[in-house]
């Protein structure tokens, strides 16, 4: 929204400001609002002693004024509300004259929470008036816009597919020399493999490609090609795209290209870890392409290829898949994910069991007990290639050409921004319920932490207090304790300079998945250690983690928007880099 220091004085309010009538005032604040990024609420009037009716003084507020009165419910209530309210001091007084006339009696313009984002302008409720073109233009929520789920259909064009494609590329590159495209062609100049990403995949990438799925699927359009593309999760764990691409077929070469391609397109950033299905072909091009760059295996891919090989061994509440899950998912341990693997082997005998003497020798890509040794973010185990692939069987259809593939999927990644949008709003919109208002940790974790990323930092500290301390050594500068857990079995090293402010545990939980452990924050409350330390924050998982400034290659800023200029652009940053934008005194 507008920096406070370049609003326009005419939409600034100011004391002495005169208005016709109490409604012009109120739409006044409204637009300022709308600028700035708050919604506005009409919160007491007086009337006039006389008729009744005539207001003769009335307070405009953010509508963060004030604060939720307890409910006696709460206790009984397993997941409490959102808080919308931050005792937020903004507020516009005005106050009748003798002519009937409106004067603005007092304004205060500090508030204490962050302010909307231009983008997300249009889901401020009393902002929903207008009907426009485009999402973040149209004046309605997904809950009220019913009627705007039907698309234009586009003219045939006729220049042929790849013809077409490149016409769009051009196009595409001329009004944003940020979006990029490779091609790579055959011996006959015939066009093979596209690869493409537009500024905003590209830009995502920059600030979350820390981690990354891969996801090919066939039959996605009449040419039978299969079709691939680069994900991820942004700091609201939602699922964000970084790249598209159309193969000729899946050969190491082709692979070798295409990641060749994705890394020139992102300036050779490389991924600490990347996520693919069980493919040879793709697991040779990453070893040459990405040396550095941990691989591991989808889950999700891994459970479809045996449903493929074992068949009904591998059905839903089967003894055997049972068994299998727990192998992937629940052992922390190496020696006791080989004695249930050993286990496994012997309690279901196969008659081919090739596939799972193939994914044993890939244990290390799968096991949960191997995940720790890599940052993962929780992808390894969740159903985002799941959730991918039935996104694009929502819009892609096998009877597509090439170019009608091509829109939808531009649907398919425009769904998945919006989600982000409604997400960054009602983060900007409510704070999550703090169970520990008390604790200066949690008060920080509220602070910079995105609402989905606090609630699970939130379910660690939970358990603080069923922490024990079952051993220490503190005779070193770096001390060591035995962490145990009241009733559970297990145990945890937790190692820690207090003068450096450095901890580790052995669950990893921080080095996998980006926060700290019940185990770490258990020794961080008995050594009085009252914060976070800045070097546990992970920037990704953050409310600021959108305010990195992007460039390419040659050094020049990757803009998602060409017609913002500068100053508008890092205006949009800053509102992403402070926490409070008009701290209160």
């Amino acid at each position: 929204m507008e920096d406070p220091m370049n609003v326009d004085v005419e939409i600034m309010p100011r004391v002495g400001m005169l208005f016709t009538s109490e409604q012009e005032a109120y739409d006044f604040y409204n637009t300022y609002g709308r600028r700035m990024g708050f919604i506005v609420r009409r919160e007491w009037a007086h009337r006039s002693m006389k008729d009744k009716k005539t207001i003769t003084s009335r307070i405009f507020v953010c509508n963060k004024q004030g604060s939720r009165k307890k409910d006696k419910r709460d206790i009984y209530t397993v997941k409490p509300r959102a808080e919308t309210r931050t005792e937020c001091p903004a507020r516009m007084g005005i106050a009748i004259m003798d002519d009937g006339k409106y004067y603005c009696r007092d304004f205060v313009e500090e508030h204490n929470h962050l302010f909307h984002l231009p983008s997300t302008s249009h889901m401020l409720r009393p902002q929903r008036s207008r009907h426009a073109g485009g999402k973040q233009d149209l004046e309605y929520t997904r809950l009220d816009q019913k009627n705007y789920l039907p698309v234009k259909r586009q003219q045939k064009l006729s220049f042929g597919e790849a013809g077409s494609l490149l016409l769009y590329f051009e196009n595409q590159s001329r009004v944003n020399p940020s979006f990029i495209y490779s091609l790579q062609l055959d011996k006959d100049e015939h066009i093979t493999n596209i690869f493409w990403a537009d500024p905003k995949m590209r830009i995502d990438y920059a600030q979350f490609g820390d981690v990354v799925t891969f996801v090919t699927t066939f039959c996605t359009n009449k040419e039978y090609r299969p079709f691939g593309i680069f994900t991820g999760f942004n700091h609201h764990k939602g699922v964000i795209i970084f790249g598209a691409v159309l193969l000729y077929d899946e050969t190491v070469d082709s692979f070798k290209w295409l990641f060749e391609a994705f890394l020139k397109a992102n300036g050779q950033k490389k991924p600490i870890t990347i996520f693919t299905d069980q493919d040879a072909a793709m697991e040779k091009a990453i070893a040459e392409v990405l040396p550095d760059t941990c691989h591991r295996l989808c889950t999700w891919h891994l459970m479809q290829n045996g449903i493929k090989h074992l068949g009904n061994m591998m059905k839903d509440g089967s003894d055997f898949l049972a068994d299998l899950k727990k192998c992937v998912f629940h052992y922390d341990d190496e020696l006791q994910f080989e004695n249930a693997w050993g286990k496994l082997r012997s309690d279901y005998p196969v008659e081919d069991s090739s596939w799972l003497d193939c994914i044993y020798g890939l244990k290390d890509k799968w096991a949960k007990c191997y995940m720790k040794k890599t940052l993962t973010i929780g992808m390894w185990n969740t159903k985002l290639s799941e959730s991918i692939n039935g996104d694009l069987k929502d819009f892609l259809r096998s009877s597509l050409d090439v170019v009608q593939f091509f829109k939808h999927f531009e649907r398919v990644v425009a769904n998945k921004r919006a989600k982000e949008l409604e997400a960054e709003f009602d983060a900007r919109n409510k704070l999550p319920r703090n169970l520990f208002s008390k604790s200066p940790i949690m008060k920080q974790a509220g602070e910079v932490y995105t609402p989905l990323i606090f609630e699970k930092f939130q379910k660690q500290y939970e358990w603080v207090s069923a922490c024990y301390i079952k051993h220490k050594s503190e005779s070193n500068v770096v001390h060591e304790y035995v962490v145990s857990i009241v009733d559970k079995e297990g145990e945890f090293k937790v190692f820690c300079n207090p003068s450096e402010q450095m901890i580790h545990c052995s669950c990893r939980k921080f080095e996998t998945f980006g926060i700290l452990c019940r185990h770490a924050l258990k020794i961080l409350d008995y050594l009085d250690i009252k914060h976070i330390p800045d070097a546990y924050i992970l920037r990704r998982w953050t409310r600021v983690a959108r305010s990195i400034f992007v460039q390419d290659s040659k050094g020049k800023e990757v803009a998602e928007d060409v017609h913002m200029d500068c100053s508008q652009r890092v205006s949009h940053r800053l509102l992403y880099n402070s926490r409070r934008r008009h701290p209160v005194a």
